[in-house]
């Protein structure tokens, strides 16, 4: 094999993964742009780009939407570090004693398809409105792929390194601890970042159906619903919902890699 096609082959490095990316935003940026200011697509339903970022760039210094950026930044932290303290030891339970497993799945999949924006007047009844009701959407929500990647995790544990503690007179809780875990502890890293945009997600669209209090998806209810609506607004609180979630999503995967490195070079080397 030449090195040229080595050089192909050979994975793309930090920076230009990064400078493809910021290349694309700008190309779909530079999209937009052009489809408004040709008249393509209504401006009034289609800003301008440029206009979408300089409104985004005023919306720091307004501490009206800060506050609604603060407020929906706390109920995706706490639904989801509520989901991970729940989701992890779940899932080391069913992914390791099968009888539990057997006995929770019927429900377990009848409830994993059951989209939470759904649940919001059930919620919302039980346990009144406000920040509760967010937190516990994004909890179930964000559960699910934390749940399923530590049960996956643990189904691809090496058995002989657990029969080898066995054989030494360790105990299930010791195996668990010292083998499994361990071994698991990429996908449940891998199922916390998928769960964090999940969260996200919700966070957000439970703040737009319910369409009281505060929250980014407050503000955007109500530039929705101005007549004629704020679409510039709506863009640009929408803008920083996407640019926080590439960089929760690049900084949970920059950790996941230099705690893992040992995982991802092994992925390497089995490829």
């Amino acid at each position: 094999m030449s090195a040229q096609t080595l050089s192909r082959l050979r994975p793309a490095s930090a920076a230009t993964r990064w400078r493809r990316r910021v290349a694309g935003a700008l190309a779909f940026a530079a999209l937009i742009e052009l489809v408004s200011r040709t008249g393509l697509a209504d401006r009034e339903f289609l800003p301008p780009a440029t206009e979408i970022l300089g409104r985004a760039a005023a919306l720091v210094s307004d501490p009206a939407f800060r506050a609604h950026a603060l407020t929906s930044l706390l109920a995706w932290a706490i639904g989801l570090g509520l989901a991970a303290l729940l989701a992890v030891p779940l899932g080391l339970l069913l992914g390791s004693v099968p009888i539990v497993d057997a006995a929770t799945r019927s429900v377990v999949e009848f409830l994993r398809p059951i989209p939470s924006v759904a649940l919001i007047p059930l919620v919302s009844l039980l346990i009144g409105t406000g920040l509760q009701v967010r937190v516990t959407l994004v909890v179930y929500a964000s559960l699910w792929p934390i749940l399923y990647n530590t049960m996956y995790g643990l189904r691809g544990v090496d058995p002989m390194a657990k029969e080898s503690l066995r054989s030494y007179g360790f105990g299930p809780a010791s195996v668990l601890l010292r083998v499994s875990l361990p071994s698991s502890a990429p996908f449940i890293t891998t199922g916390f970042r998928l769960a964090a945009g999940v969260a996200l997600i919700l966070t957000v669209s439970t703040e737009i159906v319910a369409g009281r209090g505060e929250g980014i998806g407050v503000f955007i209810f109500f530039a929705g619903i101005a007549v004629p609506a704020r679409m510039t607004d709506i863009l640009a609180a929408v803008f920083w919902v996407g640019l926080f979630g590439v960089l929760v999503n690049a900084l949970l995967v920059a950790a996941e890699r230099r705690a893992f490195r040992w995982h991802h070079a092994r992925l390497g080397a089995s490829e």
